[in-house]
């Protein structure tokens, strides 16, 4: 399998070993799963099938954040508890991915559970001198750390650009350099509180998936995942706090996912240009929702329009009727239907091309092969 690494701007051979760890970073439970997080997530539940399919394990964690300033804005604005809120939003992503036929993750922990493993963990980081205190917050020295800006390779006036933009707070006067981020910071009188050593207060965005990996998968993992809009300050943040704790290297491989837009704008809950899925759910089948997404390949953006999930839906039929019709009762369509799946296990292994699989199986259904069993490699049970 080759994969395009983030970290490294290529395509690389990705070879883990039998047992493959994997973080794929969730959601902030304030709202319902849009298309852009199950496009993101559809890529990752694809890959992990194609490693079970090899004859691996997967171990893949995805987190929740019920512990951010957009859940705390969003309970306030309801006038419900931040947990309740975050709970029932975390129960609606389930039932959607489950729906869509999503594999269940390996662990699903909330950023609140990890509330000791995070002190443990900036404890390490401020032990090994890669943080300060100063104003009541601990901040992560990017100055400390030579490697930072090594996994998105942006210029500094795109970082503070973006760090500005995604909460990063790049005026703080008890910053050393307008980079450094947030490891832990005072609490809002109606936010949550936990008490250390440093102050009263709660974690700052990026340490939360840090602490987790660390606890569910150890200091190594092999693939590291998440939507674009997460190479910075995320993921870049991430990297540098992981090394600098256990002096270890953090990810053997960082994979990101394109945004999806509508209406010309990426979508985002910030601006209001959403379609949910629980919605489409209403009007259609999952499979042929799992199906729109994955005519689409994971790294290259693309663009809602009102029609694509008639056109999986018509692409479901077909492949469901030729399945049906092609019974399976000879060698030769058992063995067209197999060569089908190897096509479909090829075109996974070249960066996870999904339209060409789609593709090859669209021509083999054409043809009246039976393609359950390449389908099902996709996620899609016929």
């Amino acid at each position: 399998m080759r994969l395009y690494d983030t970290s490294r701007r290529e395509i690389v051979d990705f070879t883990p070993g039998d047992d493959v760890k994997m973080y794929v970073c969730g959601v902030t439970p304030y709202d319902a799963t849009h298309l852009g997080h199950a496009f993101t997530f559809v890529a990752y539940d694809i890959l992990i099938r194609r490693l079970l399919d090899t004859g691996r394990s997967v171990k893949c964690v995805r987190n929740v954040t019920d512990v951010d300033d957009p859940l705390f804005a969003k309970a306030r604005e309801l006038g419900i508890h931040y947990l309740d809120l975050a709970a029932r939003e975390e129960q609606r992503l389930e039932d959607d991915l489950r729906a869509m036929n999503f594999i269940p993750m390996y662990s699903t922990p909330r950023a609140s559970s990890a509330i000791s493993d995070i002190r443990g963990f900036i404890g390490m980081v401020l032990d090994r001198g890669y943080a300060y205190e100063a104003g009541g917050s601990v901040y992560f020295d990017v100055g400390r750390y030579a490697e930072f800006g090594s996994v998105s390779h942006y210029d500094r006036t795109k970082m503070l650009m973006l760090a500005r933009e995604r909460g990063g707070n790049v005026d703080d006067p008890h910053k050393r350099d307008p980079l450094d981020f947030v490891l832990w910071q005072p609490s809002a009188a109606d936010e949550p509180s936990w008490d250390t050593i440093w102050g009263a207060g709660r974690p700052g965005w990026h340490i939360e998936c840090s602490a987790l990996a660390l606890r569910e998968l150890g200091a190594t993992i092999d693939l590291h995942g998440g939507g674009t809009d997460l190479i910075y300050p995320h993921h870049e943040c991430e990297r540098a706090q992981s090394e600098a704790a256990t002096g270890q290297p953090f990810v053997r491989h960082w994979m990101h996912v394109a945004m999806v837009w509508m209406d010309g704008h990426k979508m985002s809950k910030s601006r209001g240009n959403l379609v949910f899925v629980d919605q489409l759910r209403k009007r259609y089948d999952p499979r042929a929702i799992r199906l729109g997404l994955i005519v689409n390949h994971y790294r290259h953006e693309w663009e809602w329009d009102e029609g694509l999930i008639d056109r999986a839906t018509d692409r479901l039929g077909k492949w469901s009727a030729a399945s049906v019709e092609s019974g399976g009762r000879n060698s030769r369509i058992k063995e067209r239907g197999l060569g089908v799946l190897q096509s479909v296990r090829h075109h996974l292994d070249d960066d996870l091309d999904t339209p060409s699989a789609v593709a090859a199986i669209d021509e083999a259904a054409r043809q009246g092969v039976n393609v359950r069993d390449a389908a099902a490699l996709l996620g899609v049970v016929l």
